[in-house]
């Protein structure tokens, strides 16, 4: 078969395909004419359909007209609105160079059920947390290794050995452990301690007893003789940068305006930026007074500015900030010496140089206190983040070593988070289980 043929009889049956495709539409759709056809009309209606529709029209009852609306009542004349009475006449103008009386505010109400926040100052006095709910850290470090010399069956030389690496391990110090072992060794034979159980309790009794009896009260200077005036109290805080100096001082000006006393501050760290800015908010903070200098100015004209003050307005206290760069660098030292002189020549008593410790540094604060100690004579230990360290066993070596007392300690971050150091408080926190 030739292909044309092929194509031909494709094409009928294609033609093929939709004529009956088409039938088969009408076949379903009827009311659809075919193409070319026109619509026949509707057939028309019987004659005897007519007549039956006039015959029930006729039938129909009459449509009765709606009854007449009634008239709506007359409206009533509003009765005349009263005249406004008439308002009264403000003061008449005064004349060139009369006073004015100032016009009084008008009374804010408070809405019912709004509670007003009072101003932030005064604070109201927290209480100080003990020193077993913060040093947990420390506790932590020798209780393992105080509960593995407790369980051992006898009191042997690895029973030792185990002791001193515990303290060693606390931060003790190696000269510090070594004379806290000696006296124990030597207390052992005279007390006959055979038993590890004992050894610890004897260890806490060395402990309490290696930081003495020393006065942890800090100093308020005294009547200056014949005259019954008391001059203002100097307390001078010294130390590196990041050890919580600065916040130190508001916290204690904070403790002391809670006391009564009037506090002023001096803004001596003229070399850290923003330390000026953090002091005035703690100032702000606290309500005590505060002199300030330009950045980079001479600290001491800042401190003696602030004494001038106190004196002036008859403040009690002047707690003055110093700078804190790096303790290895000499001038540094010779800045805060200077500091120390300039204060002693004010008409202030400076009862307290109290050196700002970071605890978390360990044996890095021994190194400062020695450098800070031989340059300004510090008379007191500030031991701050003491809570955030397993370290705590600094607090025994600085004492030990140097013989200053520590006097205060923080515990955290709030205001009554610093609190004075109690020695038998302190190593009970650290060795209780």
């Amino acid at each position: 078969m030739s292909p044309a043929l092929i194509v031909v009889l494709a094409a009928f049956a294609v033609a093929l395909a939709v004529v009956i495709l088409l039938l088969v539409a009408r076949a379903r759709r009827p009311d659809i004419p075919e193409p070319g056809r026109q619509l026949e009309a509707p057939p028309a209606r019987p004659p005897e359909f007519a007549e039956e529709a006039g015959k029930r029209d006729a039938a129909a009852p009459p449509v009765t007209a709606a009854p007449p609306v009634a008239a709506a009542p007359p409206v009533a004349a509003a009765p005349p609105v009263a005249a406004a009475p008439p308002v009264a006449a403000g003061p008449e103008p005064a004349e060139e160079g009369e006073p004015t009386a100032p016009l009084a505010e008008p009374e804010q109400k408070v809405p019912t059920g709004v509670e007003v926040a009072e101003p932030p100052f005064p604070e109201e006095a927290e209480k100080p947390p003990r020193m077993r709910d913060r040093l947990g850290k420390a506790r932590g470090l020798l209780a393992g290794y105080l509960g593995s010399v407790a369980g051992r069956s006898k009191l042997d030389e690895e029973t030792w050995e185990e002791l001193e690496e515990a303290l060693i391990r606390a931060d003790v110090g190696v000269a510090t452990t070594t004379g806290m072992l000696e006296s124990l060794r030597d207390r052992a034979k005279q007390d006959k301690i055979r038993d590890p159980q004992s050894l610890t309790v004897a260890l806490a009794e060395e402990m309490r007893s290696s930081f003495g009896g020393t006065s942890r009260e800090l100093a308020v200077g005294a009547v200056a003789g014949g005259t019954g005036v008391t001059p203002p109290t100097l307390w001078l805080f010294v130390g590196v940068n990041g050890v919580g100096k600065t916040t130190t001082i508001g916290k204690l000006a904070m403790r002391e305006v809670q006391a009564g006393r009037s506090v002023v501050m001096a803004a001596g760290d003229t070399f850290r930026a923003a330390a000026a800015e953090q002091l005035e908010l703690w100032a702000q903070r606290t309500g005590a007074d505060i002199v300030r200098g330009a950045e980079g100015s001479d600290p001491g004209a800042v401190v003696f500015d602030a004494v001038q003050r106190a004196v002036s307005r008859g403040a009690d206290l002047v707690l003055a900030d110093t700078a804190g760069r790096l303790h290895t660098k000499v001038n540094l030292m010779e800045e805060l010496k200077k500091i120390r002189r300039v204060a002693d020549r004010t008409d202030a008593t400076v009862t307290e140089v109290l050196l700002v410790v970071d605890a978390t540094t360990g044996q890095n604060g021994m190194i400062q206190a020695k450098q800070f100690a031989g340059a300004v004579g510090v008379t007191g230990i500030v031991l701050t983040k003491l809570d955030g360290t397993a370290k705590g066993g600094i607090a025994l070596a600085i004492e030990k070593e140097l013989g200053i007392p520590i006097k205060l300690v923080g515990l955290g971050e709030g205001p009554a988070d610093l609190v004075p150091f109690d020695p038998a408080e302190f190593v009970d926190a650290i060795l209780a289980g």
